[in-house]
Protein backbone atom coordinates (compact mmCIF):
# COMPACT_ATOMS: atom_id res chain seq x y z
CA UNK A 1 0.00 0.00 0.00
CA UNK A 2 1.65 3.58 -0.77
CA UNK A 3 2.22 5.75 2.27
CA UNK A 4 -0.59 8.20 2.56
CA UNK A 5 0.29 12.46 2.78
CA UNK A 6 0.23 13.50 6.36
CA UNK A 7 -1.59 16.66 7.11
CA UNK A 8 -0.66 18.36 9.93
CA UNK A 9 -3.35 21.41 11.36
CA UNK A 10 -6.48 21.57 13.62
CA UNK A 11 -10.24 21.87 13.13
CA UNK A 12 -10.19 25.77 14.62
CA UNK A 13 -7.49 26.31 11.71
CA UNK A 14 -9.24 28.72 9.15
CA UNK A 15 -6.31 27.68 6.65
CA UNK A 16 -6.33 23.71 7.68
CA UNK A 17 -10.18 23.96 6.82
CA UNK A 18 -9.57 24.63 3.10
CA UNK A 19 -5.92 21.57 2.47
CA UNK A 20 -8.54 19.61 4.18
CA UNK A 21 -11.49 20.03 2.22
CA UNK A 22 -9.11 19.84 -0.65
CA UNK A 23 -7.82 16.74 0.27
CA UNK A 24 -10.93 15.35 0.77
CA UNK A 25 -12.61 16.19 -2.59
CA UNK A 26 -9.95 15.38 -4.55
CA UNK A 27 -9.74 11.82 -3.21
CA UNK A 28 -6.05 12.38 -1.81
CA UNK A 29 -5.31 9.45 0.39
CA UNK A 30 -3.96 10.98 3.39
CA UNK A 31 -4.27 11.13 7.23
CA UNK A 32 -4.35 14.00 9.69
CA UNK A 33 -2.33 14.90 12.48
CA UNK A 34 -2.26 17.29 15.10
CA UNK A 35 0.22 20.68 15.67
CA UNK A 36 1.16 18.60 18.95
CA UNK A 37 2.04 15.48 17.47
CA UNK A 38 5.63 14.88 18.26
CA UNK A 39 6.96 14.58 14.65
CA UNK A 40 5.06 17.68 13.54
CA UNK A 41 7.59 19.25 16.75
CA UNK A 42 10.76 17.48 16.12
CA UNK A 43 11.14 17.11 12.31
CA UNK A 44 8.46 18.54 10.04
CA UNK A 45 8.54 22.31 11.61
CA UNK A 46 12.39 22.41 11.26
CA UNK A 47 12.23 21.68 8.18
CA UNK A 48 9.93 23.89 7.09
CA UNK A 49 11.39 26.77 9.39
CA UNK A 50 7.72 27.77 10.34
CA UNK A 51 5.43 26.37 13.15
CA UNK A 52 2.24 27.91 10.85
CA UNK A 53 -0.05 25.35 9.68
CA UNK A 54 -1.29 24.11 7.62
CA UNK A 55 1.86 21.39 6.82
CA UNK A 56 1.71 18.75 4.51
CA UNK A 57 4.46 15.81 4.30
CA UNK A 58 4.46 13.48 1.41
CA UNK A 59 4.96 10.03 1.03
CA UNK A 60 8.53 10.96 -0.89
CA UNK A 61 9.29 12.99 3.06
CA UNK A 62 8.90 16.26 1.33
CA UNK A 63 7.83 18.90 3.55
CA UNK A 64 4.95 21.37 2.12
CA UNK A 65 3.73 24.74 3.99
CA UNK A 66 0.89 26.94 2.82
CA UNK A 67 -2.53 25.78 1.90
CA UNK A 68 -2.06 27.20 -1.68
CA UNK A 69 1.65 25.69 -2.46
CA UNK A 70 0.06 22.74 -1.01
CA UNK A 71 -2.63 22.69 -3.79
CA UNK A 72 -0.21 23.15 -6.33
CA UNK A 73 1.44 20.79 -5.59
CA UNK A 74 -0.60 17.99 -5.56
CA UNK A 75 -2.51 19.64 -8.68
CA UNK A 76 0.33 18.32 -10.52
CA UNK A 77 -0.20 14.83 -8.77
CA UNK A 78 -3.73 14.62 -8.95
CA UNK A 79 -4.70 16.73 -11.59
CA UNK A 80 -8.36 15.15 -12.03
CA UNK A 81 -10.91 17.01 -11.89
CA UNK A 82 -8.62 19.91 -12.14
CA UNK A 83 -8.70 22.99 -9.11
CA UNK A 84 -7.57 25.63 -11.57
CA UNK A 85 -9.73 26.06 -14.81
CA UNK A 86 -7.75 26.93 -17.78
CA UNK A 87 -9.99 29.32 -19.47
CA UNK A 88 -9.30 32.77 -19.31
CA UNK A 89 -12.57 34.18 -17.48
CA UNK A 90 -13.09 31.05 -15.44
CA UNK A 91 -9.30 30.96 -13.86
CA UNK A 92 -9.24 34.67 -13.18
CA UNK A 93 -11.86 34.53 -11.24
CA UNK A 94 -10.19 31.50 -9.25
CA UNK A 95 -7.07 33.27 -8.70
CA UNK A 96 -9.20 36.21 -7.21
CA UNK A 97 -11.18 33.97 -5.14
CA UNK A 98 -8.27 32.88 -3.44
CA UNK A 99 -6.85 36.25 -2.63
CA UNK A 100 -10.11 37.86 -1.54
CA UNK A 101 -12.07 34.62 -0.16
CA UNK A 102 -9.21 33.88 1.61
CA UNK A 103 -7.35 36.51 2.69
CA UNK A 104 -9.92 39.22 2.75
CA UNK A 105 -12.75 37.36 4.73
CA UNK A 106 -9.94 36.34 7.24
CA UNK A 107 -10.69 39.41 8.61
CA UNK A 108 -14.40 39.11 9.03
CA UNK A 109 -13.60 35.22 10.25
CA UNK A 110 -11.03 36.67 13.26
CA UNK A 111 -13.63 39.34 14.15
CA UNK A 112 -16.65 37.42 14.65
CA UNK A 113 -14.80 34.58 16.48
CA UNK A 114 -13.13 37.00 18.84
CA UNK A 115 -15.61 39.86 19.34
CA UNK A 116 -18.62 37.83 20.37
CA UNK A 117 -17.19 36.35 23.92
CA UNK A 118 -19.83 35.37 25.54
CA UNK A 119 -21.23 33.03 22.35
CA UNK A 120 -17.89 31.68 21.12
CA UNK A 121 -14.63 31.73 23.54
CA UNK A 122 -15.64 28.71 25.74
CA UNK A 123 -15.77 26.46 22.58
CA UNK A 124 -12.82 28.00 20.52
CA UNK A 125 -10.86 27.61 23.69
CA UNK A 126 -11.90 24.31 24.29
CA UNK A 127 -10.90 23.19 20.60
CA UNK A 128 -7.99 25.17 20.97
CA UNK A 129 -6.84 23.17 23.76
CA UNK A 130 -7.69 19.72 22.51
CA UNK A 131 -5.39 20.38 19.18
CA UNK A 132 -2.59 20.59 22.26
CA UNK A 133 -3.51 18.18 24.84
CA UNK A 134 -6.59 15.61 23.35
CA UNK A 135 -7.05 13.64 26.09
CA UNK A 136 -6.63 16.83 28.15
CA UNK A 137 -8.82 17.26 31.14
CA UNK A 138 -10.99 20.27 31.05
CA UNK A 139 -8.99 22.21 33.13
CA UNK A 140 -6.07 21.19 30.72
CA UNK A 141 -8.16 22.03 27.36
CA UNK A 142 -8.65 25.63 28.66
CA UNK A 143 -5.41 26.43 29.83
CA UNK A 144 -3.97 25.61 26.68
CA UNK A 145 -6.79 27.61 25.40
CA UNK A 146 -6.40 30.26 27.09
CA UNK A 147 -2.57 30.67 25.92
CA UNK A 148 -3.34 30.35 22.09
CA UNK A 149 -6.53 32.74 22.52
CA UNK A 150 -4.13 35.37 24.52
CA UNK A 151 -1.05 34.89 21.52
CA UNK A 152 -4.54 35.41 19.00
CA UNK A 153 -5.76 38.73 20.29
CA UNK A 154 -3.02 40.90 22.29
CA UNK A 155 -1.24 43.57 20.80
CA UNK A 156 -3.93 45.53 20.55
CA UNK A 157 -5.36 43.64 17.51
CA UNK A 158 -8.55 42.89 19.15
CA UNK A 159 -10.94 46.11 18.98
CA UNK A 160 -13.19 46.66 21.82
CA UNK A 161 -16.46 44.70 21.34
CA UNK A 162 -19.22 47.37 21.33
CA UNK A 163 -22.83 46.61 20.71
CA UNK A 164 -22.31 49.20 16.71
CA UNK A 165 -19.03 46.84 16.11
CA UNK A 166 -21.12 43.08 16.84
CA UNK A 167 -24.29 45.10 14.60
CA UNK A 168 -21.42 45.75 11.66
CA UNK A 169 -20.02 42.57 11.41
CA UNK A 170 -22.93 40.77 11.84
CA UNK A 171 -24.73 42.69 8.32
CA UNK A 172 -21.08 42.10 6.47
CA UNK A 173 -21.42 38.11 7.28
CA UNK A 174 -25.16 38.80 5.84
CA UNK A 175 -24.56 40.22 3.44
CA UNK A 176 -22.23 37.29 2.35
CA UNK A 177 -24.30 34.94 2.90
CA UNK A 178 -27.30 36.32 0.87
CA UNK A 179 -25.13 36.28 -1.94
CA UNK A 180 -23.66 32.35 -1.14
CA UNK A 181 -27.65 31.38 -0.73
CA UNK A 182 -28.86 33.21 -4.06
CA UNK A 183 -25.92 31.25 -6.38
CA UNK A 184 -26.43 27.90 -4.36
CA UNK A 185 -29.86 27.81 -5.05
CA UNK A 186 -28.90 27.08 -8.96
CA UNK A 187 -25.35 25.74 -8.63
CA UNK A 188 -23.56 22.94 -6.57
CA UNK A 189 -20.15 24.93 -6.49
CA UNK A 190 -19.05 28.19 -7.53
CA UNK A 191 -18.20 27.04 -11.86
CA UNK A 192 -20.25 24.29 -11.78
CA UNK A 193 -20.43 20.37 -11.52
CA UNK A 194 -17.64 20.41 -9.19
CA UNK A 195 -15.25 22.75 -6.60
CA UNK A 196 -12.60 24.74 -7.92
CA UNK A 197 -9.97 26.73 -5.80
CA UNK A 198 -12.74 29.56 -5.14
CA UNK A 199 -14.65 26.99 -2.99
CA UNK A 200 -11.68 26.03 -1.31
CA UNK A 201 -11.03 29.20 -0.50
CA UNK A 202 -13.90 30.32 0.84
CA UNK A 203 -13.89 27.29 3.15
CA UNK A 204 -11.72 28.81 5.88
CA UNK A 205 -13.94 31.23 6.68
CA UNK A 206 -17.39 29.21 6.06
CA UNK A 207 -16.17 25.99 8.10
CA UNK A 208 -13.13 26.79 10.56
CA UNK A 209 -14.85 30.02 12.12
CA UNK A 210 -18.31 31.13 10.64
CA UNK A 211 -19.39 27.76 10.23
CA UNK A 212 -18.02 26.20 13.75
CA UNK A 213 -17.87 28.69 15.90
CA UNK A 214 -21.59 28.93 17.77
CA UNK A 215 -22.36 32.81 17.10
CA UNK A 216 -21.31 32.23 13.69
CA UNK A 217 -23.01 28.98 12.78
CA UNK A 218 -26.20 30.21 14.62
CA UNK A 219 -26.52 32.74 11.93
CA UNK A 220 -25.53 30.64 9.04
CA UNK A 221 -28.80 28.10 10.49
CA UNK A 222 -31.21 30.65 10.75
CA UNK A 223 -30.58 32.38 7.52
CA UNK A 224 -28.47 30.84 5.13
CA UNK A 225 -29.93 26.85 5.18
CA UNK A 226 -28.19 26.10 1.39
CA UNK A 227 -25.31 27.68 3.07
CA UNK A 228 -24.77 25.88 5.97
CA UNK A 229 -26.15 22.37 3.57
CA UNK A 230 -23.17 23.16 1.26
CA UNK A 231 -20.57 23.50 3.96
CA UNK A 232 -21.90 19.99 5.05
CA UNK A 233 -21.05 18.49 1.68
CA UNK A 234 -17.69 20.91 1.06
CA UNK A 235 -16.22 18.16 3.99
CA UNK A 236 -17.15 15.07 2.84
CA UNK A 237 -14.99 13.10 0.01
CA UNK A 238 -18.70 12.80 -2.37
CA UNK A 239 -18.14 15.51 -5.35
CA UNK A 240 -22.03 15.20 -6.33
CA UNK A 241 -24.00 16.10 -3.93
CA UNK A 242 -27.87 15.00 -4.37
CA UNK A 243 -29.71 17.96 -4.68
CA UNK A 244 -27.75 18.53 -8.03
CA UNK A 245 -27.66 14.75 -8.75
CA UNK A 246 -27.91 15.86 -12.84
CA UNK A 247 -25.46 17.86 -12.84
CA UNK A 248 -22.68 16.78 -14.56
CA UNK A 249 -19.19 16.99 -12.55
CA UNK A 250 -17.47 19.39 -15.13
CA UNK A 251 -16.81 23.18 -15.29
CA UNK A 252 -19.53 25.37 -16.69
CA UNK A 253 -19.24 25.20 -20.42
CA UNK A 254 -17.77 28.16 -22.95
CA UNK A 255 -16.04 30.01 -19.76
CA UNK A 256 -19.13 30.93 -18.25
CA UNK A 257 -18.96 32.17 -14.55
CA UNK A 258 -22.21 33.01 -13.48
CA UNK A 259 -23.53 35.82 -12.79
CA UNK A 260 -24.16 34.78 -8.78
CA UNK A 261 -20.58 33.54 -8.46
CA UNK A 262 -19.61 37.24 -9.75
CA UNK A 263 -22.12 38.68 -7.44
CA UNK A 264 -19.83 36.93 -4.40
CA UNK A 265 -16.36 37.88 -5.72
CA UNK A 266 -17.71 41.38 -6.13
CA UNK A 267 -19.35 41.81 -2.57
CA UNK A 268 -15.80 40.36 -1.16
CA UNK A 269 -13.76 42.56 -3.25
CA UNK A 270 -16.29 46.07 -1.98
CA UNK A 271 -16.16 45.12 1.55
CA UNK A 272 -11.68 44.08 1.13
CA UNK A 273 -10.02 44.96 -1.71
CA UNK A 274 -9.15 48.35 -1.12
CA UNK A 275 -6.33 46.37 1.47
CA UNK A 276 -5.25 44.83 -0.98
CA UNK A 277 -4.67 47.76 -3.64
CA UNK A 278 -3.28 49.95 -0.95
CA UNK A 279 -0.90 46.89 -0.25
CA UNK A 280 0.48 46.92 -3.62
CA UNK A 281 0.73 50.54 -3.51
CA UNK A 282 3.12 50.54 -0.60
CA UNK A 283 4.71 47.33 -1.77
CA UNK A 284 5.82 49.33 -5.42
CA UNK A 285 6.79 52.26 -2.99
CA UNK A 286 8.83 50.21 -0.79
CA UNK A 287 10.51 48.09 -3.54
CA UNK A 288 11.64 51.33 -5.59
CA UNK A 289 13.07 52.79 -2.20
CA UNK A 290 15.24 49.14 -1.27
CA UNK A 291 15.78 48.30 -5.02
CA UNK A 292 16.32 44.46 -4.01
CA UNK A 293 18.22 42.32 -6.92
CA UNK A 294 16.88 38.87 -7.71
CA UNK A 295 16.82 35.96 -5.37
CA UNK A 296 16.69 38.66 -2.55
CA UNK A 297 14.84 37.41 0.32
CA UNK A 298 13.00 39.51 2.45
CA UNK A 299 12.58 38.21 6.02
CA UNK A 300 14.80 34.96 6.49
CA UNK A 301 13.41 34.12 9.42
CA UNK A 302 9.47 35.04 8.94
CA UNK A 303 7.03 32.81 6.06
CA UNK A 304 4.55 36.26 5.99
CA UNK A 305 6.76 39.01 6.45
CA UNK A 306 4.94 42.59 6.21
CA UNK A 307 7.40 45.35 4.85
CA UNK A 308 8.08 48.55 6.97
CA UNK A 309 5.16 51.15 6.67
CA UNK A 310 4.36 53.33 3.84
CA UNK A 311 2.43 56.79 3.15
CA UNK A 312 0.37 55.87 0.23
CA UNK A 313 -2.35 58.41 -1.66
CA UNK A 314 -5.52 56.40 -2.75
CA UNK A 315 -8.58 58.35 -4.48
CA UNK A 316 -7.14 61.46 -2.88
CA UNK A 317 -6.66 60.52 0.75
CA UNK A 318 -3.58 59.70 2.84
CA UNK A 319 -3.14 55.72 4.06
CA UNK A 320 -0.42 54.19 6.26
CA UNK A 321 0.14 51.05 5.01
CA UNK A 322 2.55 47.91 5.74
CA UNK A 323 2.47 45.54 2.87
CA UNK A 324 2.02 42.16 3.61
CA UNK A 325 3.51 39.94 1.52
CA UNK A 326 2.05 36.82 1.02
CA UNK A 327 -0.86 38.85 -0.16
CA UNK A 328 1.14 40.38 -2.78
CA UNK A 329 2.48 36.75 -3.89
CA UNK A 330 -1.63 35.64 -4.23
CA UNK A 331 -2.33 38.92 -5.92
CA UNK A 332 0.36 38.60 -8.54
CA UNK A 333 -1.02 34.93 -9.28
CA UNK A 334 -3.99 36.74 -10.68
CA UNK A 335 -2.25 39.22 -12.14
CA UNK A 336 0.52 37.11 -14.10
CA UNK A 337 -2.38 35.07 -15.81
CA UNK A 338 -4.34 38.07 -16.63
CA UNK A 339 -1.11 39.46 -18.10
CA UNK A 340 -0.67 36.02 -20.24
CA UNK A 341 -4.40 36.54 -22.38
CA UNK A 342 -4.39 37.68 -25.45
CA UNK A 343 -6.07 41.44 -26.27
CA UNK A 344 -9.85 39.37 -27.13
CA UNK A 345 -9.66 37.25 -24.24
CA UNK A 346 -8.13 40.13 -21.35
CA UNK A 347 -11.52 41.96 -22.98
CA UNK A 348 -13.83 39.78 -21.77
CA UNK A 349 -11.91 39.16 -18.50
CA UNK A 350 -12.91 43.15 -17.84
CA UNK A 351 -15.87 43.09 -19.39
CA UNK A 352 -17.09 40.11 -16.69
CA UNK A 353 -15.58 41.82 -14.02
CA UNK A 354 -17.17 45.29 -14.52
CA UNK A 355 -15.96 48.58 -13.15
CA UNK A 356 -15.22 47.89 -9.35
CA UNK A 357 -12.10 47.36 -7.61
CA UNK A 358 -11.86 43.52 -8.58
CA UNK A 359 -10.68 44.89 -12.17
CA UNK A 360 -8.65 47.40 -10.71
CA UNK A 361 -6.61 44.77 -8.75
CA UNK A 362 -5.80 42.56 -11.75
CA UNK A 363 -4.23 45.80 -13.53
CA UNK A 364 -2.50 46.96 -11.07
CA UNK A 365 1.15 47.76 -11.82
CA UNK A 366 3.96 45.44 -9.88
CA UNK A 367 7.24 47.00 -9.22
CA UNK A 368 8.77 43.22 -8.58
CA UNK A 369 8.02 39.83 -8.88
CA UNK A 370 7.41 37.69 -5.88
CA UNK A 371 8.27 34.10 -5.90
CA UNK A 372 7.85 31.49 -2.90
CA UNK A 373 10.64 29.51 -2.54
CA UNK A 374 11.76 26.86 0.63
CA UNK A 375 8.82 28.96 2.33
CA UNK A 376 10.54 32.40 1.92
CA UNK A 377 9.22 35.21 -0.13
CA UNK A 378 11.75 36.71 -2.72
CA UNK A 379 11.96 38.30 -5.35
CA UNK A 380 11.80 36.68 -8.75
Amino acid sequence: MTKPYTLYGSYASYYTAKTRTYLRKKGIPFVERLPSDPVFREKVRPASGTARIPQLTTPEGEVVQDSVEIQDLLETRFPDPPAIPSTPRQRTFVHLMELLASEGLVKLAWLHRWIFEEENYYFVKMDFGRSFKPQGTDEELMKYGNIIADKMTTNGMLPEATDALKTEIDKQYLGLLACMESHLQHHPYFLGGHPSAADYAIMGALHAHLGRDPAGLHLMQRNAARVFRWVEHMIVPEVQSPEFADRAIAYLGNDEVPETALAVLRYIGDLFGQDFVLGALAFNQAVEKLNPAKGFVFNTEQDQPALPPEQVTYKGKEHNVHAQLHHIWLLQRAQRFFASLDEAQKSGVVEMLGDNIVAELVALPMAAKIERVNNRLQVG
